[in-house]
């Protein structure tokens, strides 16, 4: 039997990753009990506190219906809390809980093994392709996703400390 085209195709091959990946972290997490999109809003929320609804779902490329029914699963856990922004009287802010940032910390160790685990087939090299040609793909493409990204600005590294001269 000849096989077929389509376990050739890219959009086959990213689904089927995207499932294995969503298997692993969710196993690795399971003591902690966050989903990869859980621990995304936790994560960017932790870095930037207050953020807008909006925002965090452009942050995280998820549609509103989607960052609305991940923050209800987390505010109804006490990780979030929503409330008026101080910016604007239409948008709501969100903000990480004393109890969503411990989570948070205790999530850190199992969705780093969870990334280790994911890219465990692959040579360093490897997964630095990998990790340079889906940005590539993404950022050729974004024009075309259902839902923008729109990423968050890093925050700035402080300037490296000067050295003074041996003598």
């Amino acid at each position: 039997m000849p096989q077929l085209h389509l376990y050739q195709r890219p959009g086959f091959l990213l689904r089927h990753a995207h499932q294995i990946s969503t298997a692993v972290f969710e196993s690795a997490c399971a003591s902690v009990g966050l989903t990869p999109a859980q621990y995304g809003v936790l994560t960017v929320l932790a870095s930037e506190p207050g953020l807008d609804q909006t925002r965090l779902a452009r942050a995280l490329a998820f549609d509103k219906v989607t960052v609305m029914r991940v923050l209800h699963g987390l505010e109804e856990r006490g990780l979030v809390a929503r409330q008026l922004s101080e910016h604007s009287r239409r948008q709501m802010a969100v903000a990480l809980t004393p109890a969503g940032q411990k989570l948070l910390a205790s999530a850190h160790e199992p969705a780093e093994q969870a990334y280790q685990r994911l890219l465990s087939p692959l040579s360093q090299p490897q997964r630095d392709q990998l990790i340079k040609l889906l940005q590539l793909l993404t950022g050729g493409l974004s024009d075309e996703a259902r839902a923008p990204f729109v990423p968050l600005e890093a925050p700035a590294e402080p300037p490296p400390k000067a050295r003074r001269p041996r003598r």
